[in-house]
This record gives structure tokens, sequence and C-alpha cells, in this order.
């Protein structure tokens, strides 16, 4: 799999071939679509972002100067953060049609991973997707709160129903996971299409009353902040910065939909939104007196509607963030998807909610501990102002790790000259820099939260890397060529009808199961196959190169099959794909062999104690490979081993 450093191939860099959108949908279409999936988390935004910014921590006088400072950083950030560096730059550094960071490190070591700093690729890549662990959590919290304080601004009296209604929501919203969103994610797209058009019209409306507020495309006013207030300016960052949250989304989405659309619905569709509201906000508050201005920005969207409309807006934002906080939900999943797949995670139990659709999956841990988190978060923070302490130093922090990999990706797969590279690096180096510094005074605040749930993610993905890797190297050390097993077993036990199928992790040696097999059953069956699946550093690997098979003799046959990391390892579908190999497989006459293994202590451990229990831990609770593969339940014997690592 590892290929020459050289520039990405043009297949390989258009997100519009890839799976996702591999059955002839339009362009059109499937921009439509990526509205109702991709973008809910950076389009509930405007519901806190504008109004924190004066709210939070930095304080800022509310005048005409103040308000075209904020307004002009907030396109800004848009203009850079999203549209020129995740929109325009990083959707070109797909991996076969996907994004993401762990897609993006694939890609990096399938060229520069034998080299000195490759290790470090990965683990920058490993810890961007820790941090999206915690930005899991808050986002579903902070959003559906958000909508739901509206109901204060239609009635105050509705104050203490805000938590209970959340709760409720959200609740209902994990409960939902399992049935899958095939069903009504038909309705995602036409209600976020309906959102989008409504809040642009609301931003236009206040915007045609005050067109002084266009001034704020001038970036002169957003120098002219930070150069009359310093500190507070720099500290009102923290809080602008939440207008771009889920950029990082739209990059990990592409292969859902392909560069193409993704550029087309943001472009064409909700950036212009998104900003006719963020301006009309602006509007609405540089056209009010001081005293009713510092009333009005404590809840500035739902103001923005008069007050007869403003409970069908309520309604309609909170739909929108239930959809938003699907789509971050269903995110961890395929995060946590990919990250198995990658050996990063132990095997977890994986649920296919769809039969039509693959990428549509349903992860039971994972979906509990998001819950117990977000009920959590609800509980001890209160309200959606609270929550935005703890909200963007994730999301800053995944985006500036993503721009040293944008580094690596310039220089060692596009082969950009370093002083070329270097300049466009360091400029968004400064920006995303001051970005993430700005959110590090949230952190006695509640920034500490996803620092803490990013750090626990980040220990128990490279304890899994680390200690699995020990763990193979351990029974390579003791691994017995098939080679001379095969000749020395042929007559040492008696050869029975069927086909033995015995796992294993690795393309040689004589997988620990079969030695067993074979010294307390002493019979070998006719046709006896070590099969391993493989995991390609790319998400896709097509049918035809699924296969590959070696005939041993004397009946043994070695047999490999190759999988994506956004691919089902579906075992039995892959062996009906398989044409050699002594034959066709009857399910009914043949055994698959599974080998659990036991960690021991060891006298040289290959890691501190403290990450070998939790490695030990881990290998415990893993799913069965019987679930994981889809191995018929019915045919399928288990035989320990032990193993010192």
């Amino acid at each position: 799999m590892t290929e020459a450093l050289a520039p990405i191939s043009e297949p390989e860099r258009g997100g519009d071939s890839s799976h996702g959108n591999s059955h002839g949908a339009s362009k059109a279409a499937l921009a439509f679509g990526a509205i109702g999936i991709v973008f809910g988390d950076i389009g509930t935004s405007p519901l806190y972002a504008f109004r924190e910014t004066f709210a939070g921590a930095a304080n800022i006088a509310i005048d005409r100067m103040h308000v075209l400072g904020v307004v002009s950083l907030i396109f800004w950030s848009m203009l850079i953060v999203v549209s020129i560096q995740y929109v325009t730059i990083l959707m070109r550094a797909d991996n076969k049609g996907q994004g993401g960071s762990l897609a993006l490190v694939a890609l990096l070591s399938r060229h520069i991973g034998r080299s000195q700093y490759g290790w470090l690729v990965v683990l920058l890549g490993v810890f961007a997707t820790s941090l999206f662990y915690g930005d899991s959590m808050i986002t579903p919290a902070i959003s559906v709160l958000s909508a739901v304080e509206g109901l204060t601004v239609v009635n105050p009296g509705l104050e203490s129903l805000v938590i209970p209604i959340a709760l409720v929501l959200l609740v209902f919203l994990f409960f939902l996971q399992s049935r899958g969103t095939a069903k009504v994610g038909a309705l995602f797209a036409p209600v976020m299409i309906v959102y989008f058009i409504t809040i642009a019209l609301l931003g236009a409306n206040q915007i045609w009353q005050n067109p002084d507020i266009l001034w704020a495309l001038n970036p002169w006013y957003a120098v002219q902040f930070f150069i009359s207030d310093g500190v507070i300016a720099f500290l009102a960052l923290g809080a602008v910065v939440l207008a771009v949250t889920g950029s990082e989304a739209l990059y990990s989405d592409m292969g859902h939909f392909g560069r193409g659309p993704m550029r087309l619905s943001w472009f064409g569709f909700v950036m212009p939104c998104l900003l006719l509201n963020y301006f009309g906000q602006g509007a609405m508050i540089a056209g009010l007196p001081a005293e009713q201005a510092a009333e009005v920005v404590r809840n500035p969207f739902f103001l923005l509607a008069s007050e007869e409309y403003r409970l069908p807006l309520v309604i309609l934002a909170t739909l929108a963030t239930f959809i938003a906080s699907q789509a971050v939900i269903s995110g961890a999943f395929s995060i946590t998807h990919q990250a198995m797949q990658l050996g990063f995670m132990p095997r977890m139990t994986i649920r296919h909610t769809s039969e039509t659709e693959s990428g549509q999956i349903y992860i039971p841990v994972i979906n509990w501990a998001l819950m117990v988190a977000v009920i959590i978060l609800v509980l001890t923070f209160q309200n959606s102002s609270n929550l935005a302490s703890a909200y963007g130093i994730a999301v800053t922090g995944a985006v500036t790790i993503d721009t040293l990999l944008m580094g690596v990706l310039f220089v060692g797969v596009w082969r950009w000259k370093w002083w070329v590279a270097a300049p466009v690096v360091l400029f968004f180096l400064i920006v995303d820099g001051a970005y993430f510094a700005a959110n590090l005074a949230k952190i006695p605040e509640g920034g500490w939260f996803p620092l803490v749930v990013g750090l626990v993610a980040f220990t128990l993905l490279t304890t899994w890397a680390r200690g699995r890797k020990l763990m193979r190297e351990r029974m390579h050390e003791t691994a017995l060529p098939i080679e001379i097993f095969a000749k020395s077993a042929k007559n040492s036990a008696a050869r029975v009808p069927g086909t033995a199928i015995f796992m294993a992790s690795q393309t040689a040696g004589v997988p620990s199961a079969l030695l067993h097999n074979i010294k307390h059953n002493k019979v070998l069956h006719e046709r006896v196959i070590i099969l391993t699946v493989l995991i390609a550093d790319a998400p896709y690997v097509d049918a035809t190169e699924r296969c590959e098979i070696h005939d041993i003799g004397d009946g043994f046959y070695r047999a490999v099959l190759h999988y994506g990391f956004m691919q089902e390892t579906n075992v039995p579908q892959g062996l009906k794909e398989m044409e050699r190999c002594g034959g066709e497989f009857d399910m009914m006459h043949t055994s698959f062999f599974l080998s659990r293994q036991t960690l021991l202590p060891s006298s040289n451990p290959g890691m501190p104690i403290w990450r070998e229990k939790i490695f030990a831990w881990m290998l415990r609770n893993a799913a069965t490979a019987m679930d994981f593969f889809r191995l018929p339940t019915n045919r399928v014997v288990e035989l320990g081993s032990q193993v010192e690592i």
C-alpha cells in the first residue's frame, strides 16, 4: 500500500468521484442533501455566537465601533477559516474521496509513514480526533439549550421549563439513534433549507433598515477593534470562533456528498444566509439606544423576529438544532468506526440501521456515553451561555492541528517548495493559533471539560494502538511458519470433513487457535484456511481487489480479505467473493476458530504498568470478533491463549 512521494493524482484528489456519491446523483441533488446533513452545526451558531461575543467574559461596550468590529471579525473568520482553509484548500486533500483528521493521517502515512517524523503526524491526527469527542458532547447540549431558551424571549415565565424540555429532547434524540435516521433523514434538508432562508430574511430585513452595518465588510474595523481594545478584543476571539464551529465537520463529511456539491452548498447558499443573519443581528443592535441594545444583546437571534413570529422561530430553531445534534452524533459513530478499523480502538458492537446505506451505523457504547455526558453538561452548566465557556477550545485545537497537518501535506504529498508552503501555513497558524490562545482563557470557566475528554480519549486510543502493536510483536516472535506446520501436522492428526477457518491478525505464522485445536482435539479439517482481514489506509477497497489466496499444500491455505477503513468487514460476504481456494464455501460445513488473548504480567513490560492495565481492561471489554466480522453465531469456536507484553 506504500506509494512513492508524489503529488496526489487527480482521481485521488477528486471528492466528487467518492463512494458516497457513486450512484449518479446530480450535483444539485447532492448539494441539497448536504444542507440537511453537513451544515447543521455551523448553521445553528447564530443562536449564540454573536450574543456571547458581547455577553461573555470580554464585556465589550455596545456602540457602533464595537458592533462593526465584531461583525467584521465574524465575516473574516468565516472567510479565512471555513471558506479558504477548509472548503477551498483542505477539501482538495481527500483520501480517495474521504476527509477528516484520520483520513488525512492515513493519506499522509501512505506517503511519509516511514519517514523520521511519521509518528508525530499520526499522534497529531489522533489528538485532533480525541478532541472531537469533547466537541460531540458539548454541541448537542449548547445547540438544543440555546434554541429552547428562545421560549424565555416569547414568555419570561417559561424559564423554569427550559432545562426539562431540553433534557427531554436530548434523551429522545439519543434513543432515536438505534432506529437509524433513514426515514426521518429525508426531512432534514427541507427543514434546514426553511431554517436558513428564514434566518437570512430576518437578517436582510434589519440590514435594509440599517445598511450602515455593511461597512463591517472592511477588515479595517476588525483591526481598529484590536487597536482600541487590545486584550478585550483578543478575549472576544474566544466567542467569535463560535461562528465557525463545525468547519472541521465539513471536511469530515466530504465523503458523503463530494467536494463539488459541498462547495456549491456553502458558497451558493449556506454562507450567504449565515452572513445575512450575523450582519442583521449587528444592524439591529447598532440601531438601538445603548440601554435598549444592552437588553436586546442578551438574545438577539430571536428578537430579529416580530413578537407574533417568535414562537414559530423557536420551534424552527429547535428542529434545526435537533438535526445538527443528530449529525454530530452520527459523526462520532463514523469517527469511532474509522478508529477501530485503523487500529486505534478495540472492537465495538456496530449495528447497521439501513439495509441500503452502509454508512448509517449505530454504536451503542458511544451513544449512551455521549447521552450521559450531555445530560451531565446540561445539569451542570444550566444554560447555553455557561456552556459557551466550555465550547470552542476543542474546535480551535482540532483546527490548529489540521493546519499543521496541512503543512505536511503541502511539502510531503503535494511536493510544494518549502518557501511557498511556509508563508501559507504560517498565515493560518497565526489565525488559528490566535483563536486557540483566546480560548485558553476559558479553561477555568469550563474549557477544561473538552480538554479532559480529549486527553482521556487520546490516552485510550494511543494505549490501544501501542498495546496491540506489542501483542502482535510478541505473537510474531513465537510464531511457527505455516509451511513447516502444514508438513508436520498432515500425518499427526486425523482429517475430518469440512472447512476450518482460523482467524489470524497477521499474514505470517500459525494462529494460536490452530495450535490449541490440534493439541487438544487432535483433528484437522480437510480444508484449513488461515484468514486475515487487513484494513487499508484508503477508505474503500474495490471488490475486485478484495481477495488474496495462497495454496500452501496438504489442504492448507492462507487467505487475506482487504477492506478500506470506511467499509464493513463482513467476512461471510467476503468469502462468497472467493472463487478459488479448493471450492466454494458452504456455511453449514464451515467452522470459524477464534483466538481470545489473556494478558499476563511481563518481567520486561513494553509500556508503563498503568497503561498495561488500561489495555488489558480494553481487551477484556472489546466486542468479540464474531460480532465484528459478522460471523454466523452457530459456526464459531473460541479458544483462549495467553500473551505477555
